[in-house]
């Protein structure tokens, strides 16, 4: 319990994570500045204090050789930059070094109160760790300094182009990173590769080469780099010096002006402007510590992504990925990807059977429902009795599951938070995630405050409620500063608790599919049991080349009997659909039109609840094809891909 205190501190910034705290000493100068030394992990590490620190703590990080041209440090240190630096040489820039490198830089923020954006410096292997922790944490550099800066390792050590390479360091690294030769040869994240959102985040570089480098020849490594960064819209500079004396091929160059580095580092890491702490955007609760007890002890995980088009598309989650197997490179993990898109909270309750739990138990599950939930229109009602439902089917499968919901953003929560109104999505959400001590993420009120604080700017950053590569990084940021504290063995063990009060007696929490070869139907219908399109329109993952029960013609009618006390259907709603009418019990018909905003371009999966508030029991639907259909519409069609039901 004292230990679940101290991590509290830590959220606020008062204490140092326990794995970092380390005995300081200060007994050493460094060009007659004050030098700090302590360890992280076992690995030495120092930082130099100016003698009158500038407001806010800037500071610069060396990456490596920390006695290699030394005078724009100096120049820093006496204008009040810090200069810090931690040695985990030959081990470039692998998990194992991220991790420390990590660890250094929370030990910085909170020991020294160092300003949140590091200024990098990479010298020569150097540029293996900056580029490595750079496009990690974009968000955390305020620019990049390279000299010779290494950039590929198939280049060196590998020496595989025109190189000279090292074999002793290749063999070194490929031991590091567990590679076989083809492995290593195979690795695409590089320093040249996936720079999209250090540029995303507006890191400048600037490099200093010599084209007579024959250690590190710069056509395979700063002059693609810098060209790939440039494509993506980066700012880099670089600058070749080719004056001689040069030594060890070209590798050395002397540097007659390094106020020029010092201008670029500090011109861009001062002055410091504030930023919003990520902690501000999420609510612990109970905690991921079952979870990450699974992963620490068994070593076995199964983690699941439910969500829409931002949980489908390519971005956050494959971070998410990256980091868990990175942090826990012992653990064999299993990935489960549900996320398609258009598909908000009643979808995800009655398919959250067949998608995710028949596939295995499931320790670790991310929601995100929030901006299809409005953008579908989906009522407050429906949305509690969703959430509560996934989250009460979900632990009634597995008890110690862990769920993390999450709330992202788009244009109409900025309006509300704008007008001074909690969305109504973040209110359910938290309504949920609070009733079972569940840890959430709100970073739509996130993405506007950091707006208003002028941290960056939706249009030119963020662009779209389908986040740019910025805001992916943003998502991935705020999701792992939970992770590093919600996992934490410190924070108590919280079982669940089955007899807890649920807020509405009918949540969905026994939503699953029901298929739609129980229902019976006249000559009109027809099941196609691998239907795909003619019409050239666009579908979505799971709802093309399936079964599906259509009807065309009006008057053509249906009948399913269910036992259940909710009832829908899923469909595809194209550029022919039409409108439906249907009765329950033999009360009087109501219509429903199928077609959407988008059935005119894309076959679009669209879950109708018919009622979500009968008695438990027997009941009958009928539905019938209408004799009319939206004005955009061509047609009557009506295409089931599944029935939906909730005991």
């Amino acid at each position: 319990m004292l230990k679940y205190f101290y991590l509290l501190l830590v959220l606020s910034g008062f204490a140092l994570p326990l794995s970092a705290q380390q005995t300081q000493t200060a007994d050493l100068k460094w060009k007659g500045f004050e030098r700090v030394n302590f360890t992280i992990d076992g690995h030495p590490a120092y930082y130099v204090k100016p003698n009158k620190p500038l407001p806010g703590n800037p500071w610069v990080w060396r990456s490596s050789f920390p006695d290699w041209h030394t005078d724009a440090d100096s120049i820093l240190l006496s204008r009040g930059m810090y200069v810090a630096y931690v040695d985990v040489d030959n081990q470039y820039g692998s998990p194992q070094a991220m991790q420390v490198w990590d660890e250094f830089y929370a030990y910085l923020q909170r020991n020294a109160a160092f300003s949140t954006k590091a200024a990098l410096e990479a010298v020569s292997r150097g540029g293996l760790y900056a580029y490595a922790w750079a496009k990690r944490n974009p968000d955390k550099v305020s620019c990049i300094y390279g000299e010779t800066p290494v950039c590929d390792i198939k280049s060196w050590p590998g020496g595989k182009g025109a190189g000279m390479g090292d074999t002793t360091s290749w063999a070194q690294y490929k031991q590091v990173f567990g590679f076989t030769e083809a492995q290593a040869m195979a690795f695409k994240d590089n320093p040249i590769d996936n720079l999209e959102g250090l540029a995303a985040f507006h890191v400048p570089l600037l490099h200093y080469i010599s084209n007579a480098d024959k250690l590190v020849p710069v056509a395979e490594n700063s002059n693609v780099l810098v060209k790939n960064y440039k494509a993506l819209g980066g700012q880099a500079t670089e600058v070749v010096i080719d004056k001689q004396p040069q030594e060890l091929f070209g590798h050395h160059f002397i540097i007659e002006h390094p106020e020029a580095i010092a201008d670029f580092l500090m011109s861009n890491a001062y002055p410091v402007k504030p930023v919003l702490p990520y902690g501000d955007y999420f609510k612990l609760r109970g905690g991921l510590n079952k979870s990450h007890y699974v992963i620490k002890q068994d070593k076995q995980a199964t983690v699941a992504f439910l969500g829409g088009s931002i949980t489908f598309n390519p971005g956050w989650r494959d971070k998410i990925t990256t980091y868990l197997k990175a942090t826990f490179p012992e653990t064999k993990f299993r990935f489960i990807a549900a996320g398609i898109p258009s598909l908000g909270s009643l979808p995800h309750v009655f398919r959250l059977q067949r998608d995710l739990l028949d596939s295995g138990k499931i320790d670790l599950l991310f929601i995100e429902a929030a901006v299809n939930d409005r953008v579908n229109g989906t009522d407050s009602l429906t949305q509690v009795r969703d959430l509560e439902g996934i989250v009460l089917h979900a632990k009634r499968t597995n008890p110690r599951i862990d769920i993390l919901m999450m709330s992202f953003a788009d244009p109409d929560k900025n309006k509300d938070y704008a007008s001074g109104k909690i969305p109504v999505e973040i209110i359910n959400h938290e309504l949920v995630a609070s009733r079972y001590d569940l840890p959430s993420i709100n970073i739509a009120k996130e993405v506007y405050d950091k707006i208003q604080n002028k941290e960056f700017d939706w249009d030119k950053d963020f662009k779209d409620l389908h986040p740019a590569p910025f805001g992916q990084e943003l998502y991935f940021a705020t999701i792992k500063a939970l992770l590093q504290v919600a996992m934490d063995p410190g924070v108590p063990l919280r079982k669940y608790m089955p007899r807890i009060k649920r807020l509405n007696s009918a949540s969905f929490a026994n939503g699953n599919y029901y298929s739609i070869n129980n229902a019976r139907y006249d000559a009109d219908w027809s099941i196609n049991p691998n239907w795909t399109p003619t019409d050239g329109l666009g579908t979505r993952p799971g709802f093309v080349n399936i079964p599906v029960l259509s009807a065309y013609k009006p008057g053509a009618e249906l009948t399913l009997n269910f036992t259940g006390r909710a009832i829908g259907m899923a469909i595809v709603s194209g550029g022919d659909a039409g409108t439906v009418s249907y009765v329950i019990d033999g009360k009087a018909y109501k219509p429903i039109d199928l077609y959407t905003q988008w059935s005119g371009f894309l076959h679009l999966p669209w879950y109708i609840l018919f009622d979500g508030n009968l008695k438990p029991g027997k009941h009958v639907l009928k539905l019938k094809i209408a004799g009319t259909h939206a004005p955009a519409s061509k047609g009557y069609a009506c295409r089931i891909v599944n029935f939906l039901r909730s005991e």
